[in-house]
């Protein structure tokens, strides 16, 4: 297979993760005689410095004449006195949008070798595996009107019956290939837009019988995430719900540096991994890249349909993770598992990857 893919390496530790991502890809394609072709454009940060911009015209004819988008991540603290709408993080809102990616899929899985870099009791987190699909195109984020003044500031949350319906198929379907179980998140009982949203997701629930449905406040679903995770298979939710809740369930898995995101719905698929640009770290070495080289897993299964080679990048992860490698994010909270704990850089961790991927077992 040839394919041709936008690598947007970004702001802060996006160019170090992404670096171990298309290490990672590159020995997936020899492995398999794949040929990738990378073709380098500005988002964030960057982009402001160079074009004046955070997502110039040039990046954008370099998404949308590829088979798939890969990001880093955007923000500098440099740009965050520039007025709304004019900030690196809308670069990335503005690439959603153009790339008409309206369904976020973020999973998040509980390896068992991590189980000891959660703040939560092992207990707890063990064989935790839930997926929470993120509306992206709509919500708040989106909604017009808004404003800021000296004395005020105000945003609107807007969600049409068709937004709704369109995302939470996507849910439902996913649910059919895992455990069959979907959580509708809003807040139902003080906001309109998610009384439409729950009166929607029922009726697309009706499509699905064999399905399980119930529906959440969004509060008490942060509440469950962290009591009973393991409960969870597939989370619906809003665009800022589903923001903030991923974020939290992050932790559950040890680190917001190891989750990825596959953003579909559009000709175009967009992944990234969940965290952000991370400055304070950025040029040292030490960021977690299995976040960004996950997320090189979900390109390969989504966009460019080639599950076996997604599966033995996956499980060369759990390899390495097995074995005792973590970058310094990820250390143990255990005392007794740090005797086998191996710290390692961000380069030294994209190497072990592909050092598994080579191996004749990694299938």
């Amino acid at each position: 297979m040839k394919a041709r893919i936008a690598w947007l390496p970004g702001d802060g530790v996006g160019p170090e993760v992404l670096r171990e991502a298309r290490r990672v890809l590159d020995v997936i394609a020899g492995e398999h005689n794949h040929e990738f072709e990378y073709v380098e454009a500005d988002i964030g940060g960057v982009a402001i410095e160079r074009h004046g911009e955070p997502l110039p015209k040039a990046s954008q004819d370099v998404c949308l004449t590829s088979d798939a988008v890969f990001l880093g991540a955007v923000g500098d603290p440099r740009f965050d006195h520039l007025p709304p709408g004019k900030k690196c993080e809308n670069g990335l809102l503005d690439l959603r949008k153009l790339l008409g990616n309206y369904a976020n899929l973020r999973p998040v899985s509980v390896f068992e070798a991590l189980v000891d870099s959660s703040p939560l009791r092992r207990d707890s987190v063990r064989g935790v595996d839930l997926m929470i699909v993120r509306e992206l195109l709509g919500g708040i984020y989106f909604g017009s009107p808004r404003g800021l003044d000296e004395t005020q500031a105000f945003n609107t949350e807007i969600y049409t019956r068709d937004e709704i319906q369109r995302i939470a198929r996507v849910a439902f379907k996913l649910a059919r290939h895992r455990r069959r179980r979907v959580t509708s998140v809003d807040k139902a009982n003080v906001l309109e837009a998610s009384v439409l949203w729950r009166q929607t997701c029922g009726e697309v629930a009706k499509q699905f019988p064999d399905i399980a449905f119930q529906n959440m406040y969004v509060d008490n679903c942060a509440m469950q995430l962290i009591a009973k995770p393991a409960q969870f298979d597939v989370i619906l939710t809003n665009n800022m719900f589903g923001d903030i809740l991923s974020d939290e369930a992050s932790m559950l898995a040890g680190s917001l540096g190891l989750l990825p995101s596959a953003s579909i719905g559009g000709k175009i698929g967009l992944y990234e991994p969940v965290h952000g640009s991370a400055p304070d770290i950025a040029g040292k070495g030490i960021a977690n890249p299995l976040g960004a080289i996950s997320s090189a897993a979900l390109l390969l299964e989504h966009s460019l349909e080639l599950p076996r080679e997604a599966t033995k990048l996956e499980r060369a992860i759990v390899k390495v993770l097995s074995r005792g490698y973590r970058t310094p994010d990820l250390k143990s909270r255990a005392g007794r598992e740090k005797s086998k704990e191996r710290i390692v850089s961000t380069k030294e961790m994209g190497e072990l990857v592909c050092d598994y991927i080579r191996m004749p077992d990694a299938t």
